[in-house]
């Protein structure tokens, strides 16, 4: 008999490629969305006609235990939220619902109409904030966020901790380091690089304004990821797991690696806010540093140790980061090609 797995935010990206997975495992899968939100991710990976889509708002407790009643889901994977730092400066009330008592209401209805239940929550990287030295970080932290998002994703994490310990419930904590794919938004720094280097590519742009190009992420591929979210399910009894690649890759590097994917030869020039890189073929600068995006807060290098995830769950991320930046590029001149960039 196949499993059942509801999966909140199911219009994000690492929604996607999660019920891709889920859907090859045999799962029926159920997604949940909020009015109006356009799921065009699923299209994009061709599985939109086989997710049952319920409308669901996580700031609605009645509906959420209405739905999980109804549904009787085996899995449930909590990757709904606000995702962007910047904006959690912004709209931190939005962000603190959404982030942390979003996850805390649907902790509660599992516990109140379906105990049973196997539950995921999306924990993040910016929970360590002020922490990173830029040493691979591990489950036991410490943890020093510095914005609203990491804040709330920290009293989420904590939360969806106590809920194991106090109720027993079957609930997984994944701390994950920044992990993108061709479905990332255009307001996240990777796929700026990669769509505006395309459109400059192709005419409809002339120059990508960054901010801090030191920066380090340790980035990976959602689509990798997503396997380490249900492998945490599987285990018995079920625990937190740092999910990353154990790499830390500047923003001036995932530049240069989608930029040569692209055909450009970029040469750096300036130091700090008058730096720039110079396509050497066609002898336009195609990047500068604006002071606008650089963040009020931001930890120079995150870099995580999923030791952990190797050892208990057998899991390795399988896409390298220059295959990650290539294939993220290519997929975005694809889409400029046809008219969608």
């Amino acid at each position: 008999m196949s499993r059942t797995a509801l999966i909140t935010g199911i219009t994000g990206q690492d929604a996607a490629y999660l019920a891709r997975l889920l859907l090859r495992k045999g799962y029926r899968v159920i997604g949940t969305r909020r009015r109006r939100s356009d799921p065009w991710r699923l299209g994009e990976l061709g599985i939109a006609a086989e997710i049952e889509l319920v409308e669901l708002d996580l700031a609605e407790s009645c509906g959420i235990a209405s739905a999980l009643e109804r549904l009787k889901p085996d899995e449930v994977y909590n990757l709904a939220a606000q995702s962007s730092v910047a904006l959690s400066f912004e709209r931190p009330l939005d962000t603190a619902d959404a982030d942390a008592i979003g996850p805390l209401r649907l902790l509660e209805a599992v516990r109140q109409a379906l105990p049973d239940a196997r539950i995921f929550q999306a924990s993040s990287c910016d929970m360590f904030g002020a922490a990173a030295t830029g040493a691979p970080l591990d489950e036991t932290g410490p943890f020093r966020p510095q914005s609203p998002y990491g804040v709330a994703k920290l009293f989420a994490h904590w939360t969806t901790v106590a809920y194991r310990e106090r109720h027993r419930l079957a609930a997984a904590s994944g701390i994950l380091f920044n992990h993108e794919s061709p479905l990332r938004g255009p307001e996240f720094v990777t796929r700026k690089i990669t769509r505006t280097l395309a459109r400059i590519r192709h005419g409809s742009e002339k120059v990508l304004e960054l901010g801090n190009l030191d920066a380090a992420r340790d980035w990976g591929f959602a689509g990798d990821y997503v396997e380490a979210m249900w492998l945490m399910l599987q285990q018995a009894p079920v625990e937190d797991f740092v999910v990353a690649t154990g790499e830390a890759h500047t923003v001036r590097e995932f530049v240069e690696a989608a930029a040569n994917r692209l055909g450009f030869a970029l040469e750096w020039s300036g130091t700090g806010l008058d730096e720039r890189a110079i396509d050497r073929r066609s002898g336009k600068a195609i990047v500068r540093v604006n002071p606008a995006f650089f963040r009020p807060v931001e930890a120079a290098t995150l870099v995580g140790n999923a030791a952990k995830a190797r050892t208990m769950l057998g899991w390795r991320p399988a896409t390298a980061f220059a295959e990650l930046v290539g294939m993220m590029a290519e997929v975005d001149e694809r889409r400029m090609c046809g008219g969608t960039g």
